[in-house]
Parts: C-alpha cells; structure tokens; sequence
C-alpha cells in the first residue's frame, strides 16, 4: 500500500491521539520540501515531519534525527513567524483524499486571535505545504510556489486565494449513504475485478487497499458489516511492512506475507523509509561528489588498461637485445641497403630467426638501433611498474570513497566534500577557505556487555579514529582486502562476542553489506602504520587474525547510540 487515502485516514487519528491540544516549539527544515514541527505535548516533545517530496511524501512522527542547514530558507522563516507557538487544534483529512489539514490558533502582533491552517498535499510530484490565512483565506506561503502558467485552476503562491485540490467525481468510503459497494459486489463476484471497480468507485483506495477491501467484503454475505470493519481499522490499524510481487509494500491491515509489524504508524513509516529516503537525498544533495569520484575512476581505469599494455610491451625487450647481439655477432654478413637477415640464435639453439633492417642504416647502425630499443623499454619497466602502483592505490582509494557516498547519510556529505578538496579533486572556493573546517565524529556503538565501539564513516575520520584517538592497545577491525570503515573496539581485553559484534559493524559499513560471510581482520592498535605519503583511510598492519561474519542490520541498530 502507499501513503493512500486510507492510510492518510489512519495516520489522522494517530496525530489527533497524540498531538492535539500541543504547541509548536521549534520549527526546522532539513531538506528543500521536508519540514519538521516540534510539537510539545505532556512535556513530551514530538518531531512532526511533514514532507512534500517527489517519492517520499508523508506526514509522521519522526524519530531520525536530522541536520539543519545553517541558513533558513523563506518558508522556514515565514513558519517561525506564525505558527512558533502556536497550538494544534484539530487535524483533518480532506474526505477521504491525501490530503492532511493541520488547524492552529495563535496570536498576531495586536494580540488578537489568528487561525492558521497548514495543509500537507500528498500527491507525488505535486505534493505541496500550504500555510493558509483562515480569516482571510489568503496563502501566507508555500514549500514550494506554483503559478497560473503553471496551473491555471490553481495559484500557489503568498498573497493568493486558497483553494482546495479539485474534487475527484468518487464517493467517500467514510460517507455513502447509498451503500454503492452492496451493487459492486453483487456485479462483480470475481475479487480483482471488484477491486478495480471499488478504486474508480471510492476515493483514497490504492490498488492494495481495494484488494483488502475486496476480501472483506466477499468473506461473508454480511457485507455492510466487511465495509464497516475495514473502515474501522484506520482507528485500530496493524501497523505492517508485507512483501508483495517480491517488493516491499506497507499498510495498517495485516497481511500473508508479513516481514513487520509496529507498534505506531510513525514507527512503521521511519522503518520503512530511512534508508530509501537517505539514499535519495544523498543521490541528490552528492551528485557533485558522485560525478567527480565516477569520472576520475573512469579515467584511473583507462589508465590502468594502458599502462598493462605498455608493461606487455616491455617484455620484448630481450628479444631486441638478442637481435642487436647477433647482428654485432654476424655483421660481415650484413650489406648496405639489406631489408631483412636471418641469422642464427646461439641464445636458442642455433633456430633462425629473422631481423628487420633499415636499409638507410648502416650494418653497425642497425645493431645499434636494437640495443636503443632495448634499452629505452628496459628503463621503462621501472617507471611503469610504479606507474601500475600509482594508480592501483587511486582505484583503491576512489574504490573506497565510492563506498562511503553508497553508505553515507547526508550529513556524512561535508567531510566527504572536505577530503576531496585536501585530495585536490574539488576546487577550493573562497567561501570554503574562509570558513574553517569542522570534522565530524565517528559513530558511536555499545556491544552487548557495554564495551563502547567507534567506526569512521569516511576516509578523514577513519584516519583521526585509528592514528590519534585511539589508545595502542585498543583493538582495531577492518573487512579483509575490500573498502570500508575502520571500526575502535575500546578495550585491551575484548571478549570473543564483543569483537564478533565489531567485526558485524565493520561488514556492514563496508562494501560487503549485502554479502554473507565475510573476512574481517582484527589486530590491536599497536600494530597499525600508515605509510608516508599514503591516502586518507589507508593503513598498513601485521600479525592480524580474521573473523567471518555475515552483516545484520537488527544487530547494528541494537548497538548503536
């Protein structure tokens, strides 16, 4: 199911259950279309996210923790104004559409009562924040501003009439006096067909829940009974996360193929959206980083590809050193002007072999030629190789900060960007040399029997963690030959189960996430070196042992703090 009328109906009550009557503490918006509102109630503060994105539009209470940028937009703003402070009186679906109106009372500059009301329009790539005059009926602002040349039924924007989405020709499932589903079912015994007939009947009905809808109804002859049972579990909802068609789906009735279930809506939706909407909003706020660690990988393995055809190159270098050796050997054989000469290898058996000539060279000149040509590829084979070397180690290194932005939340975002510019692969701007950079910590995780563990989540912690935070005889774990964080177990005498559990963190935050079984070395600090010269994140260490493990999100959100 998705965020459909039904679900919308649900997620109502729940924040009427425990948000009405609660007043606006703080208002933040970490991302260009998510806002969220604190509202405390019962000194209890709860972190309303209300988001108008593209893919991820919802209203819920939120419990990931989010990073406000450090200017506020206009809408931020224009929000702080009216609604801090204020108090939620009411909190309405618009009929059965996804459409969620938030109703506040505060006071205005004179003291005299101001109604506002804030309406989330949950409709994909329309979705929209409206914050609404209610005296007045005039937009005060929205998250995102739309004009008449681009809906003429419909101006968004501050100082405008608001008007309500169009209605759609659907009855409401909440109000149907006329019982328009006893006819459907009488037409439509078949159970997909009646479903698809209940969705072009019923507003707010998701292909998932016409199908629920659909069972209800045909599980009995009572089917005013089915209809009012299913309405009722928008009051009491399951709270579910089921497979469907091999993907997950979510929804507030149970179902066959559950992997879930919560406790809340709020819960279910955080679940079910941390990673989809965090891999979004890294996609979209690195897509600078992306394209520059991309390009130069690109061009790294070019060079790689070249550089191996060179080195296969090199190897005939002995054979020209052969061929001027028999020409020095056999040159009262050779003529003035000859193109070609077969001599005999002494170095294999006397066997022919032929030798090219130059007939504008000399005899001598030609077997000076040769060895030219062996010596320029023998001096070669050393600057390829540390050619090869070089440029392993930037795959290596690129390899690795392609994982961290595959594995990094946004706000992992600035000391990716960071590290990239020391490297030289962004350009310096004048904004970031004046504004001194600020590391960010590492995570932070305690094992089961309290032993606390640290794990870099990119190149410039790691470093930090490992080489300057972390005490010689700390233990030190890393998944074998594949890039990932640098996991700190802090302690000399960790148990077999406390570094089971790091070596679980260092395969999850590493390029082996979706992979069962794998390699993680473990040695104490103590033993770890960084080579002069070497890029961040990279260390050298001996005398290791290995752990396999296969990665388990349950344990790593168990552990984390």
């Amino acid at each position: 199911m998705a965020f459909d009328g039904i679900f919308t109906r649900a997620m109502t009550n729940e924040l009427n259950e425990l948000l009405l009557d609660g007043r606006v503490m703080k208002i933040s918006q970490p991302y260009p279309n998510e806002v969220i509102l604190t509202i405390r109630k019962n000194r209890h503060n709860y972190p309303l996210l209300l988001s108008a994105h593209a893919n991820y539009a919802r209203v819920q209470i939120t419990n990931i923790p989010y990073t406000n940028p450090p200017v506020p937009t206009n809408f931020t703003m224009v929000l702080r104004k009216y609604l801090e402070g204020a108090k939620l009186v009411a909190t309405e679906q618009l009929g059965c559409d996804r459409v969620l109106d938030l109703s506040f009372v505060t006071r205005n500059e004179l003291g005299d009562r101001l109604p506002l009301k804030l309406s989330i329009e949950i409709m994909g790539r329309y979705s929209n924040i409206i914050l609404v005059d209610q005296a007045t009926n005039k937009i005060l602002d929205t998250v995102k501003h739309v004009g008449m040349d681009q809906n003429r039924y419909r101006t968004l924007l501050p100082g405008a009439s608001y008007r309500t989405p169009p209605a759609q020709d659907k009855r409401d499932p909440f109000n149907d006096p006329e019982k328009k589903y006893l006819e459907l079912v009488q037409m439509y015994p078949n159970k997909d067909v009646l479903a698809t007939q209940l969705m072009r009947t019923y507003q707010g009905l998701s292909r998932q829940s016409a199908l629920v809808l659909a069972s209800f109804l045909h599980q009995d002859q009572a089917e005013t009974a089915s209809f009012a049972e299913f309405l009722a579990q928008t009051k009491q909802p399951t709270p579910t996360i089921f497979e469907i068609e091999k993907k997950l789906a979510f929804g507030i009735f149970a179902q066959p193929k559950t992997v879930a279930t919560f406790t809340t809506l709020s819960e279910l939706l955080d679940n079910y959206y941390q990673e989809k909407a965090e891999h979004d909003r890294v996609s979209h706020q690195g897509v600078k980083l992306i394209h520059v660690v991309k390009k130069e990988l690109a061009k790294n393995k070019t060079k790689l590809s070249r550089l191996e055809k060179d080195l296969q190159t090199t190897k005939k270098a002995d054979s020209y050193r052969i061929k001027g050796e028999l020409l020095t050997t056999y040159l009262y054989q050779l003529k003035p002007g000859d193109t070609t000469v077969t001599l005999p290898n002494y170095y294999d058996e006397e066997r022919p072999v032929e030798i090219t000539l130059s007939p504008q060279l000399s005899p001598a000149q030609n077997a000076q030629k040769y060895f030219k040509k062996y010596q320029k590829l023998k001096n070669a084979i050393a600057h390829i190789n540390e050619q090869l070397r070089l440029t392993k180690a930037e795959l290596d290194y690129l390899e690795s900060v392609q994982t961290q932005l595959e594995l990094a939340a946004p706000s992992d975002l600035t000391d990716i960007a960071l590290e990239l510019r020391s490297e030289g692969y962004l350009k310096e701007t004048q904004k970031n040399k004046k504004r001194k950079p600020k590391l960010s910590k590492p995570e932070h995780f305690l094992a089961s029997d309290g032993t606390e563990i640290s794990v870099g989540k990119n190149n410039l912690q790691n470093d930090r963690l490992t080489l300057k935070t972390a005490n010689k005889n700390d233990y030190w774990l890393h998944v074998k030959d594949i890039p990932g964080s640098h996991v700190i177990v802090h302690s000399n005498e960790p148990t077999e189960e406390t570094l089971l559990e790091a070596a679980n963190l260092a395969a999850y935050y590493s390029k082996a996430r979706a992979s069962a079984n794998v390699p993680v070395d473990y040695v104490q600090v103590r033993h770890i070196r960084k080579p002069n010269g070497a890029k961040p994140g990279y260390v050298i260490y001996e005398g290791q042992k290995t752990l396999y493990v296969t990665p388990d999100k349950t344990l790593v959100e168990k552990m984390h703090q």
